[in-house]
Order: structure tokens, then C-alpha cells, then sequence
């Protein structure tokens, strides 16, 4: 027997599993951004494990403009598989970390269970829709942070319009034709802008509903819109909204919701169909389940996005309370910017704990925003300066094709196309409103096509809970994704059911 047949050579699975491995937990921005980091910097010196629900990431920013029709949804997500080369990718929904045994439980879509071990952990997990308690919201309300909200929300303006023209009652056609956004901040005021642009779009080819006026409100308690950006690019933005025809109510919002209808808290009742909910976000719930201390529901953090008393840790993102030094030390604002920016920081600080490079702690200093309103109209203010106008349009669209990890150039073509064809005003039915519930807390993946001999003999309670009751939801809602006013009689729809 020769050498070689006698010390074979180590197999690289084997020679693998002796690297540390690295999990991050979530591939929002702040998750895609420090595993890309961390394959450049250490160049498989380490496995590097990314858990999501999605195989995708996904660029929020320009979430709007898939709505309206802009842009085809698969524009904005990013394929992992792709983006992230060299990483292994899991996909499923975390629903447990266990600091001591350092590892990560997940769900896959079709309810498998995965465990995996980690050396180090990069916890990017994202925020929530943010559900106040009032009355109706949770059942009448959808959110607008995903492609099916944003795709539902689409056929869903186009659907109005159309059964608006339909009907021979004015009173229906009037509130068909009146649509109800909460919150005036970054996603708030862009749905608002872009969908009113939408709505008298598709009204102009349907000559029954043009005496009948479209009403879109935008209602916070907030003193003007955009309330955390500087004022000149609230003054821009609420002059192209009002334009648009669009009613902004400051310093009010809804008080409850009811089929078929909202009342303001002045009192006033506004009879709808539609109810965007654009309130804000809040942490992943799955912050709360780690039981380490929190502010405010993010995890709190050192400068160095090190988990105090856990080294192995590291947050960023939606998820953490990264002081702001150029704040007083205040957690910086949950916006994209930010958690870019310290996904690179996460990188770097794992890479410099392995013994590649050195730590630093966040510094950053906003160099500027952007707000797409549609058409040749945003607002901008790079480096301080306020721009409005086609100037600030081709800002923001430059800023976001430099932002995008991919897909940049199909985007630019699908901005050429609107520019110069028009767009596609049809909608397709292909999210129901019951698969786009508003939630406040993070629900299991749906599970589907699981095989009985393979589905998981255990579900922790927080899992099984929530699928009961969307399980209840489904039972009592119907297939048909209409509402009281939608031709139907009101006695087939159950209490609660929703009205966009």
C-alpha cells in the first residue's frame, strides 16, 4: 500500500467543518450586507450561514414603485444564492436561539426543523409592522413591507377603480374611490404620492367615474409629514401631495376601524375601502425571545455592535440600539442607511475577532436622503443641499441603483419603459387579502405540501399558536377576495373581515 493510500487526503467537507462558522440571522440590509462582508474579508477562512425566510433580499426603498407598477416585483429581489456566493443558505423563519449551546433553531416552509451551531452570530433579524391598539386596524388594515403587500396593494387600487366604474351608485363609487393612508413618514408619504398618481391615471380612461372625484388622506400625529427629515424636504413633499390631490391631516390619525368605513379622531367618519397601514416598524419579536437586555425592544449594544457579556454576539439593524455618537449616543434611527452601514461594521468586527483586521466602533454621519414621489418628482437633500424637481428625481434613482446588491440594470430599463411607453394598469388577483394579514407579532411560515412522515413530531407553543390561528382566519374567510361593498351580500362576509 503506498503513502497516499495510506494517509489519504482530508476531505474538504471534513476540513470545513474544523472552520469556526459564522450565522447571520436575517438578510434584511443590515444581514445582507455584513455576510457579504464577511465572504470578502475572510475568503473561506470561515463557513458563513445565512437563516431567512426569503431566498431573496429584498430593497425595500423602492417597494412603492412596485406597487403602482413602475417596476415588476422580481426587480427589486436580489436572489441570496446569487448575491451571496460562497454562503450557505437556510431557508426558513429562526424561531430560537440558545446563547448557551450557541445555536439556532429555524422552521422551513414546509415545517422541517434545522439546528445549527455557531462560533459567532450576527443577529440581523429586522423589524415588524408596528400594530397600535386601536380598534379594527388588525382586521381591516394591511401593511405595506413586503412584494405580496405591495403586489395585493396594486390589484387592489386597480380592482376599486374598476368596480367603481361598474357601479350605477354614486355613494359606492365615491368611497371606492376614497383611500385612507396612516402614517406621513418615508413609506407613508411615498405610497400616498405614487398611488394617487395611479388612481387618476386609471380614472382617465373610464369616462363613468369622471365626475366622481378621488380622495386619498394621509392622517398622522405628527406636525407635518416626513416628521424625521429635515423641513425643506417635508415642504417638497407636501406640495407634490397636495397637487396630486391628496389631504394631508397632521396631528390626527384614525380612532377605529369598521367595515366599510374609518372614524377619525376629530370625530369626522370616512366612508372607504381602503386602509394602508404605514404607522412604522418595531424590532423582530425574536429580540424579546433572547432575554438579554433591550431598549425599546432592540438589543442593546456597544459601539462596537458587541452584545455586552456575550462577545460571540454581534447586532445590527432594525434589531439593535447602536448608539449615535453624533446624537449623543441616542440608537440610531432604523432606517436602511444606517443599517448598511453597520452590516459592514459587523463584518469587520467578526472578521477582527477571528484575527483578520482590527475592531472599530459606528460612526456616521447622514450624508443625505431621498424621497421618491413618482414621475419627475422627489425631494433630496445630498450633503445638506434640498433639491426638488427632475434634479432630485435623477438623485434618488442614482442613489438607489448604487444602493441595489443587483438587478440594476433591469430597473433602469423598467424606468425607461414607464418613461416612455406608459404602464400596465391590469391587476391579476394573485394575493388575496387573507394571505396579507396586518400583524404585529412574527408568525411561522406557512407550512405546505409536508409530507406526514416528515413533518415535525413537536412545534413549540409559540409556533403552534400562530397557526391556529391563521388556520381560523382561513376558515372563516372567503376565497373570494371581495368585501361587503364588493357586490356581495353583507350577511356571507363573518365579523372581521377585511376591507381592502
Amino acid at each position: 500500500m503506498d503513502g497516499t493510500q495510506r494517509f489519504p487526503k482530508i476531505p474538504h467537507r471534513t476540513r470545513s467543518e474544523r472552520l469556526p462558522r459564522i450565522v447571520v440571522v436575517g438578510a434584511g440590509f443590515s444581514g445582507h450586507t455584513a455576510a457579504k462582508g464577511l465572504l470578502r474579508r475572510l475568503r473561506g477562512r470561515a463557513r458563513i450561514t445565512v437563516i431567512d425566510q426569503r431566498d431573496h433580499f429584498l430593497y425595500l426603498p423602492l417597494l412603492p414603485e412596485v406597487a403602482v407598477g413602475t417596476l415588476e416585483p422580481r426587480r427589486i429581489a436580489v436572489s441570496l444564492a446569487e448575491s451571496l456566493r460562497g454562503a450557505d443558505i437556510l431557508l426558513g423563519t429562526v424561531d430560537h436561539v440558545d446563547i448557551d449551546e450557541r445555536s439556532v433553531t429555524w422552521v422551513d416552509p414546509e415545517g422541517g426543523r434545522g439546528q445549527v451551531q455557531y462560533d459567532r452570530l450576527v443577529l440581523a433579524a429586522g423589524s415588524a409592522h408596528k400594530l397600535l391598539p386601536i380598534p379594527g386596524v388588525a382586521e381591516y388594515a394591511h401593511g405595506f413591507r413586503s412584494l405580496p403587500e405591495a403586489i395585493y396593494l396594486r390589484d387592489h387600487l386597480v380592482r376599486q377603480v374598476e368596480l367603481a366604474s361598474a357601479s350605477t351608485d354614486p355613494a359606492e363609487q365615491r368611497a371606492r374611490l376614497t383611500f385612507v393612508t396612516v402614517g406621513a413618514g418615508y413609506t407613508g408619504t411615498e405610497v400616498a404620492a405614487q398611488g394617487a398618481a395611479l388612481t387618476s391615471l386609471l380614472v382617465k380612461s373610464r369616462p363613468a367615474l369622471h365626475d366622481i372625484p378621488i380622495r386619498w388622506l394621509l392622517l398622522d400625529l405628527a406636525p407635518r409629514v416626513l416628521p424625521e427629515l429635515d423641513r425643506a424636504l417635508s415642504r417638497t413633499a407636501a406640495r407634490v401631495l397636495r397637487q396630486r390631490g391628496v389631504e394631508i391631516h397632521t396631528e390626527q390619525s384614525i380612532a377605529e376601524a369598521l367595515p366599510g368605513k374609518v372614524r377619525l379622531t376629530t370625530g369626522e367618519e370616512v366612508t372607504t375601502r381602503t386602509l394602508i397601514w404605514c404607522v412604522g416598524v418595531r424590532p423582530d419579536p425574536l429580540v424579546a425571545d433572547l432575554g438579554l437586555p433591550t431598549d425599546k425592544g432592540r438589543l442593546i449594544v456597544g459601539p462596537d455592535l458587541g452584545v455586552p457579556g456575550h462577545p460571540e454576539i454581534i447586532a445590527c439593524g432594525d434589531a439593535a440600539a447602536v448608539p449615535d455618537h453624533t446624537r449623543g449616543g441616542a440608537p440610531t434611527a432604523m432606517t436602511a442607511q444606517h443599517a448598511t452601514r453597520q452590516g459592514r461594521l459587523a463584518a469587520r468586527n467578526i472578521a477582527a475577532s477571528l484575527g483578520y483586521g482590527r475592531r472599530r466602533t459606528y460612526r456616521h454621519h447622514d450624508l443625505g436622503f431621498v424621497v421618491e414621489l413618482g414621475g419627475a418628482d422627489a425631494a433630496a437633500n445630498p450633503l445638506g443641499v434640498p433639491i426638488s424637481g427632475l434634479t432630485a428625481t435623477i438623485i434618488a434613482r442614482s442613489y438607489h441603483l448604487l444602493s441595489m446588491p443587483g438587478n440594476r440594470v433591469r430597473v433602469a430599463m423598467d424606468w425607461l419603459l414607464d418613461a416612455t411607453t406608459g404602464r400596465q394598469t391590469t391587476q391579476f388577483g394573485i394575493v388575496r387579502g387573507k394571505h396579507v394579514p396586518l400583524e404585529a407579532n412574527r408568525l411561522a411560515p406557512q407550512i405546505e405540501n409536508t409530507h406526514p412522515e416528515i413533518r415535525p413530531r413537536k412545534v413549540p407553543q409559540r409556533i403552534e399558536i400562530a397557526q391556529r390561528r391563521q388556520a381560523a382566519r382561513n376558515a372563516r374567510t372567503p376565497d373570494l377576495d371581495a368585501g361587503p361593498g364588493d357586490g356581495v351580500p353583507r350577511s356571507r362576509f363573518p365579523r372581521g373581515r377585511r376591507a381592502v
